[in-house]
């Protein structure tokens, strides 16, 4: 696939209506985007990205994923993702989130979601498949087994444990490498440097998530300057990176639903508002607007346990909570 630089991800535009959604998708379409990447997991989101391009389908690529590990299950997801694209072929299938040794081995053992989607392969419901995931480790092994022609990761300024290995090893297999979350859930400010820095370090393309005409513009430029970053633009990155350390929400949205309402994500997102960007009047009003707020946490740890990052969100949910008084 000649897929352009700079893809789309398809989760933002789940918040988004039907015509909101076109608009940015179309958008994304005229600027040079004509990767697409959704999953069965985002709600609407492979049905707006269905309805919007499928006058282009010619024209793009399509990937989406699901997390079933069993091979009938796996079937029943793409033929439901083939629906809500409205496509008779995806151009990428993945294997969503493989996050541990145990599932690596089920999904590509007998009677796993791998030999499925093989054999959907060759009835040219799909032309490619990948595999998706937050651990190192991991999808190294996955890269080893030869099986996969992409392998998608989290990879921006602040995540960049991928470099030593992964990337050089899925180059080496000639696999495409798709990065996600390039400005680290938007926790990094300076997002056309963030994507500048993915594209420069050997990255096939990276897939920032847009909601608004105005990202898909921003996004879309920094993919047409691949310079090289300067030691002056890598400080500046270097300077995000300290400030954020480890423990930050990239707002994946993997903790949701909350047993006790609680959005978490917002609710971390406020916190960086008001400690980051001194929006403190702005957080609390939108902070008096939800129904439930950090005290409503019980520690019950649902959470914990969904969390690719592995953040200890009740910790961070009291100390916002206490940040707010």
């Amino acid at each position: 696939m000649n897929v352009s630089v700079v893809g789309f991800g398809g989760i933002p535009i789940q918040g988004l209506s039907f015509e909101e959604a076109e608009k940015v998708l179309l958008r994304a379409f005229d600027g040079g985007i004509n990767l697409f990447d959704s999953a069965r997991g985002y709600t609407d989101s492979e049905e707006k990205i269905g309805r919007a391009l499928g006058q282009h389908r010619d024209k793009i690529y399509l990937a989406s994923k699901a997390m079933s590990r069993d091979g009938r299950s796996m079937m029943g997801e793409l033929e439901t993702s083939l629906k809500k694209l409205d496509t008779e072929m995806i151009d990428l299938y993945q294997l969503h989130a493989v996050g541990s040794e145990q599932q690596l081995e089920k999904v590509i053992g007998p009677g796993g979601a791998y030999p499925a989607l093989v054999k959907a392969r060759e009835e040219g419901k799909v032309r490619f498949i990948g595999i998706t995931g937050h651990s190192k480790d991991i999808l190294l092994k996955a890269v080893a087994t030869g099986l996969f022609d992409t392998v998608q990761f989290p990879y921006n300024p602040i995540e960049t444990e991928w470099e030593d290995a992964l990337i050089p090893a899925a180059a080496k297999a000639g696999m495409g490498t798709i990065g996600m979350k390039p400005v680290a859930g938007g926790a990094i400010h300076n997002v056309s440097l963030s994507i500048r820095f993915t594209l420069t370090r050997g990255m096939t393309v990276s897939i920032p998530g847009m909601d608004s005409v105005k990202q898909v513009d921003e996004n879309v430029s920094a993919g047409e300057n691949l310079d090289k970053l300067t030691e002056k633009e890598l400080s500046i990155l270097a300077e995000e990176k300290s400030f954020w350390g480890e423990l930050f929400c990239r707002r994946c949205g993997y903790c949701l639903p909350c047993p006790s309402g609680l959005n978490i994500p917002f609710l971390l997102l406020l916190e960086v508002y008001f400690t980051r960007y001194g929006l403190e009047d702005w957080a609390r009003s939108r902070l008096a607007t939800l129904d439930t707020s950090y005290d409503a946490c019980t520690e019950c740890g649902e959470c914990l346990a969904k969390c690719p990052y592995h953040l200890p969100i009740p910790e961070l949910l009291e100390k916002a909570g206490k940040i707010f008084g």
